[in-house]
């Protein structure tokens, strides 16, 4: 009998053969691999990930009859270098397989998977059966002796460890030694670990390659602040005017948003506003002569897209200020709204770029009930590509002057071939470029929208406020649609201010802030939300004397002295999620239970394997929902699911308040109204 090739245990799949009869080619492959993840489902547009993200993968595979099989996922990074990962089983009686992988570098990753019979395995498992029972004792020695002599033949071995399993495999031939000696010869742990190393492959089949797109870490790790620039260093002057803040006050802001930790500096629109139909104080329809007007209005005499409001400074002047904003670590992200007011100078110039009613009149924006007697929307299908290329000669005039992020307003009521085309066009020339989709609209339009390039996306979190709500919502976006969609978990906006903060106070603040910093790797905040600003339009789900419309003063310093703002509570929260990495995967977040629907627990934990610095790192949340009571439960923690073993004790430290205790499987747990524990596993035992 002879020895089969080595090129069976090289991973080299044999010379594909013509199928008798018709030719017809099975859709399945020898070894059957399907269901690989992650992938988009119609398979048109890679998956996503950032550089830092613990990518999971996984597939189904298995073959017929009782053989064993092994399964490797295969990684090749941007340069073309090809890391090979042993998959492991995953849910039992699914013949699903899992691996995991830390992403290094941007760029195009292709993998694909390999299932193969794991020839080692099938001898190992039948010949402990049959030799332990006696039967075919000679035929499973000598059988074991030639998978060795196969793998002793790969290229890749060196001579000490092709010497290791030639005398294995002597030995195993010896009848002059005990039967179970020469199979513990062929059994050895020398001898598993260099077949670990490079297994006895038959029969490879590969799948299909699929892509992953990497983008920069801060796609998927950031803390975002947004505010007005014109409030900052806004004043009334000797006759009682309002007197607008410019970017040289607004850069006075600057530092105290990095010190709370923020990492990106979001500003609406900083362009000129219109006079046609400007909205006053509280969205009424009549404005008053000094009243500033929405951002959102643009368009004036004094310019449009890539002018700056002259009340703000210059574009020489908005370069310093975003200068200082990256001077104190803190990128700036623009505004991009599309859209224009009767004063934009696209109207006098293109009246095609808008839709002309049977009166003869320009179509307002609308989204009835509400109306937006200011802001013309733009009809993208009249002159298409006029107006795509002035789209994107817009863009690239901000690129230029230093601005790689931008948030996209209402991109869900713009042509989503515009925004895949767009980012494609910026993308290709700029990689570097963010674009977040403030899209609070249907899920398979805000998935479409991430799908087709936006690398951020509003969510739904400021509606979840229930534990069932945020756990539903958590688990989703963490581990549903997590392989395309980077959600950015903002607590508030100029427009939102719910009604669990309307009536919550200080503890629902201090909830949401928790909950948002340490579930999401991304998070944000409009400016007023440290203070406490809850009290809304009657009728309305934004702030009374809301910033859209009118100038805004704060004293952020003084509201901090007296104790009345939470600052210190974000400014500890951004300094936890910098300082652990658990905290920066997006995909790793797990639910735990407790007997009191008040109380949230979660827990993201990242295993040494996978960080960057070689060590674990674990982080339990528990918050109480309940901004009005204490509440007090027994909560039960997934131990496994961190790592640990049934049965362990864990040392935890609360980051918060310093408070050192001993957990295990089930713990005694009481907050007060909107308190927090955010628990560092130290050790366990």
């Amino acid at each position: 009998m002879s020895t089969p090739s080595a090129a069976n245990n090289t991973g080299t799949a044999p010379e594909p053969q013509a199928f008798p009869g018709s030719g017809y080619a099975p859709v399945y492959g020898r070894i059957p691999v399907m269901k690989l993840r992650p992938q988009i489902e119609d398979n048109h547009f890679p998956t996503r990930a950032y550089v830092g993200e613990v990518v999971p993968f996984s597939c189904v595979a298995f073959r017929e009859g009782h053989d064993r099989i092994a399964v490797d996922l295969l990684l090749t990074c941007p340069k073309g270098n090809t890391t090979r990962i042993k998959m492991e089983p995953g849910r039992i009686g699914h013949d699903e397989w899992t691996a995991a992988a830390r992403i290094t570098t941007t760029g195009n990753w292709t993998w694909q998977i390999e299932a193969y019979g794991d020839d080692y395995a099938t001898w190992r498992h039948n010949a402990e059966i049959k030799i332990g029972a006696g039967i075919d004792v000679e035929l499973m020695l000598e059988e074991g002796a030639r998978v060795l002599d196969r793998a002793a033949a790969h290229p890749e071995l060196d001579e000490t460890q092709r010497d290791l399993l030639t005398r294995a495999s002597t030995a195993a031939r010896d009848t002059s030694r005990d039967t179970f000696l020469r199979l513990g010869a062929l059994t050895s742990d020398a001898v598993t670990t260099v077949i670990d190393m490079q297994p006895v492959r038959s029969l490879v089949t590969p799948s299909e390659t699929r892509t992953i797109r990497a983008e920069r870490t801060r796609v998927g790790f950031g803390a975002w602040y947004e505010f007005f620039p014109r409030s900052e260093g806004a004043h009334r002057d000797d006759n009682g005017m309002w007197v607008s803040g410019t970017f040289r006050t607004a850069a006075d802001r600057l530092e105290g948003v990095a010190g709370m930790g923020f990492d990106v500096v979001y500003l609406p629109p900083i362009h000129p506003i219109g006079l046609t139909n400007r909205k006053g104080p509280n969205n009424t329809l009549v404005a008053g002569p000094h009243d500033p007007g929405s951002p959102w209005a643009i368009g004036a005499e004094t310019g449009g897209h890539r002018d700056v409001h002259p009340d703000l400074g210059t574009i020489d002047d908005f370069d310093a200020f975003r200068e200082r904003a990256e001077a104190l670590g803190l990128e700036v992200a623009l505004d991009l709204a599309l859209q224009a007011t009767p004063d934009h100078p696209w109207v006098a110039k293109h009246p095609e770029w808008f839709t002309t009613l049977a009166d003869g009149t320009i179509a307002y924006a609308e989204n009835p009930p509400k109306k937006y007697q200011d802001i013309y929307p733009i009809n993208f299908d009249n002159d298409r590509n006029g107006f795509y290329a002035e789209v994107l000669e817009t863009v690239q005039f901000w690129i230029s002057h230093g601005v790689k992020i931008f948030r996209v307003d209402n991109p869900h009521t713009k042509p989503l071939q515009f925004w895949e085309w767009l980012i494609h066009e910026i993308n290709a020339e700029h990689p570097e470029v963010i674009f977040l989709a403030e899209a609070f609209t249907r899920p398979a339009v805000m998935q479409s929208l991430a799908k087709a390039g936006f690398q951020q996306s509003y969510s739904y979190f400021t509606w979840r406020n229930t534990r069932e709500e945020l756990e539903e919502f958590l688990s989703e976006v963490s581990h549903e649609t997590s392989h395309f969609m980077h959600p950015n978990m903002f607590v508030n906006t100029p427009d939102i201010l719910t009604e669990y903060l309307q009536r919550g106070g200080r503890p629902a603040y201090e909830a949401r802030t928790v909950i948002a910093s340490m579930a999401s790797p991304n998070w944000g905040m409009y400016a007023g939300f440290e203070l406490i600003e809850n009290v809304a339009r009657p009728g309305s789900e934004e702030n009374i004397d809301n910033e859209k419309y009118e100038y805004k003063q704060r004293d952020w310093a003084g509201e901090e002295a007296a104790g009345t703002s939470i600052a210190p509570l974000i400014r500890r929260c951004n300094a936890i999620r910098k300082a652990h990495p658990a905290l920066h995967q997006l995909r790793n977040f797990v639910v735990h239970t407790s007997d009191n629907g008040q109380l949230l627990a979660f827990s993201k934990h990242l295993d040494a394997q996978h960080s960057e610095t070689g060590a674990s790192d674990t982080i339990i949340v528990v918050t109480n929902l309940d901004y009005t009571n204490a509440q007090e439960a027994t909560l039960w923690l997934d131990l496994p699911a961190l790592g640990f073993d049934h049965g362990a004790e864990l040392e935890v430290e609360d980051l918060l308040s310093g408070s050192l205790w001993h957990w295990g499987g089930a713990n005694y747990v009481r907050l007060e109204p909107g308190q927090s524990h955010i628990l560092h596993v130290r050790r366990a035992s």
